[in-house]
């Protein structure tokens, strides 16, 4: 099952990839959720992909580069960077630390947890200082 699991994620990366949201739905049980840490909770499965297909109207292309990957029988975690083209050329990076979740060879839930991190030789901006 681990092999299994592996292809089932490397394919559901892969359809989201070429923009096929429905594919990726097929990939998942009838009642799987996801959770990330924007605020909005947990929500189904069709309202995540929605939310992704809205965002990526306006992108070219993106691509998932996995660095690292841990499985049990019906669980994968990995860490990944989601690199993004949009559509006026600009590119950025989404770093993000996914877990998935199986039920009969199915996807049941995600949970993305995703941060920010500058890119190398950005200026960062120094916080505030106190005025005494």
């Amino acid at each position: 099952m681990t092999h299994d699991i592996d292809d089932r994620v490397n394919l559901f990366l892969r359809s989201l990839e070429a923009f096929d949201f429905t594919a990726a739905r097929t990939m998942c049980t009838e009642a799987a959720t996801v959770r990330q840490n924007d605020g909005q909770g947990e929500q189904p499965i069709e309202e995540s992909l929605e939310r992704l297909r809205s965002f990526t109207a306006g992108v070219d292309s993106l691509s998932y580069d996995v660095i690292r990957r841990f499985r049990n029988p019906d669980e994968v975690f990995q860490q990944h960077v989601l690199h993004l083209t949009g559509n006026d050329g600009s590119r950025g990076d989404v770093h993000a630390a996914v877990y998935f979740r199986f039920q009969d060879g199915l996807i049941d839930r995600i949970e993305e947890y995703v941060y920010a991190e500058p890119a190398l030789g950005a200026v960062v901006p120094e916080p505030p200082r106190a005025e005494a």
